[in-house]
């Protein structure tokens, strides 16, 4: 059977670094010193120096805007509709920067499917038909839209990929990874969606698989469900954006189903012990909790920390920032796994190696 790589990756992000204007901005929401002592100490702690957004910070984080054209503007932040306007209008723009940095491995006169990502936006006509004008794709090119599934959602593009480039060994498929987290801020005094403003950011991913061996292949996918975690992640479309819940719970429970779960995702392990690790950079605390439940030397997890630090959480699309990381130093031969998490609690994996 016809083997799949992922070939090449494209990332980009938008122009303006958020990370100390949204910090600085999220604490005065928050009503009582406690609160504001606990959230200080967490962004003390959360490995995390840049964040990017479509959004321009205003000069003053303590005025009546967090943005220079008041899209947020306290108690007025903006509707749901609002915010799937600014999607439409940024989420183009953004994914054309990643598909152009593939640069010549993109080829796109060659592209066969495209398969696009996203939880954070939605509209119709969507990315996928506005990606296909801009591109010059071929109108014949098969599209599919995986949406809202969170931060493993480019997991399950890759499968669909892979399995496109199995059945047909000629397909060359494009996937884009965009998400524009920073549109579902929330005017809150609760302290796990005020974390919003610590952690999410916007990014996009463009990628290619085919059956063309180099880059690295997608030997092997694997998921785990971990049992009664279904309300520590819960993403929804409320009347003012879209309405996250992010327990704190999660980085114990991630520990506890993965020292449970490693005899199956580390299958094959015996003999081709993983020497690559490309994690979802959820949070610092998610790499601590995998670092720990599978007991990783120091430094595995090298760069999807230095990803979490330079860009923050993007959701679907910061695993391919690892991956491309990975991509650039790797030595050929090596093997890897990579992992993501999402709402359910949801483990997603990948088998890889650099091809030759």
């Amino acid at each position: 059977m016809t083997d799949a790589f992922l070939n090449a990756i494209g990332t980009a992000v938008p122009a303006h670094d958020v990370h100390d204007a949204f910090v600085s901005f999220a604490a005065t929401l928050l009503p009582d010193d406690r609160l504001r002592r606990l959230f200080n100490r967490m962004t003390e702690r959360c490995a995390i120096d840049h964040r990017y957004s479509s959004l321009v910070p205003g000069a003053d984080p303590a005025g009546a805007a967090l943005d220079r054209d008041g899209f947020y503007r306290r108690g007025r932040f903006p509707g749901t509709g609002a915010r799937m306007a600014r999607y439409e209008d940024n989420a183009l723009p953004l994914a054309l920067q990643a598909v152009r940095r593939l640069g010549d491995h993109a080829r796109l006169d060659s592209v066969t499917h495209l398969i696009v990502t996203s939880c954070t936006g939605f509209h119709a006509p969507g990315l996928d038909l506005l990606l296909l004008a801009a591109l010059g794709l071929r109108p014949s090119v098969e599209r599919t839209v995986v949406g809202f599934m969170g931060c493993y959602a480019a997991f399950n593009a890759l499968k669909l990929a892979r399995h496109v480039v199995r059945s047909e060994p000629d397909a060359r498929v494009l996937l884009v990874n965009l998400e524009l987290c920073t549109l579902h801020l929330q005017e809150t005094a609760d302290l796990e969606q005020v974390l919003s403003f610590l952690l999410f950011a916007d990014g996009c991913a463009a990628s290619l698989v085919s059956a063309a061996p180099h880059g690295l292949s997608l030997d092997r996918f694997h998921a785990e469900l971990l049992p009664d975690t279904a309300p520590l992640i819960t993403w929804r479309i409320g009347d003012n954006g879209f309405d996250m819940m992010l327990s704190g719970r999660v980085p114990g429970a991630i520990a506890d189903g993965l020292a449970r779960a490693a005899p199956r995702i580390l299958e094959d392990a015996a003999t081709a012990p993983p020497e690559l690790w490309a994690v979802h950079p959820g949070g610092r605390s998610v790499l601590d909790a995998v670092q720990n439940a599978l007991d990783l030397p120091p430094g595995a997890l090298a760069d999807s920390r230095a990803v979490l630090r330079a860009f923050g959480n993007m959701s679907s699309c910061t695993i391919l920032f690892v991956l491309d990381r990975l991509l650039r130093s790797a030595r050929p031969g090596a093997s890897g796994i990579a992992m993501g998490f999402g709402p359910g609690l949801v483990a997603e994996t990948l088998r890889f190696r650099i091809a030759a």
